[in-house]
């Protein structure tokens, strides 16, 4: 249902809380999907996928694998809560945002070496 914006429109702000996390992680999984594709495409080789299942032809797996865990290192090594927190600061500057969570030890490269990480 499309409905017309106005002044008197009503922000749900509790459903934009709880619905922000899950459509912004969906985001980064097709961010990589979408890296992945091009990757394949340039690499040569055909490429399908929905969500978080990509395929190719069977003799072409193994080189889809290290595009894959290529692209999500790639992905992942960039700031992203970082410029996430700093667009919205921009964008809403009147508002007070809550400090990121302190940072973990993963190795996001560690990926490269990881049998199942995608299969």
């Amino acid at each position: 249902m499309l409905e017309r914006e106005t002044e008197k429109s009503q922000i749900l702000v509790n459903q934009q809380i709880t619905a922000f996390p899950p459509n912004f992680i969906h985001s980064l999984d097709s961010s990589h999907m979408m890296m992945t594709a091009l990757a394949c495409r340039k690499a040569g080789l055909n490429f399908a996928g929905v969500h978080d299942s990509c395929w190719t032809h069977a003799c072409d797996v193994d080189e889809m694998n290290r595009i894959l865990r290529e692209k999500f290192i790639e992905l992942y090594e960039q700031p992203i809560l970082e410029n996430l927190l700093e667009g919205f600061q921009q964008a809403f500057p009147s508002l007070s945002f809550p400090p990121l969570p302190e940072q973990g030890d993963l190795n996001v490269r560690e990926v490269l070496d990881s049998p199942y990480f995608f299969n």
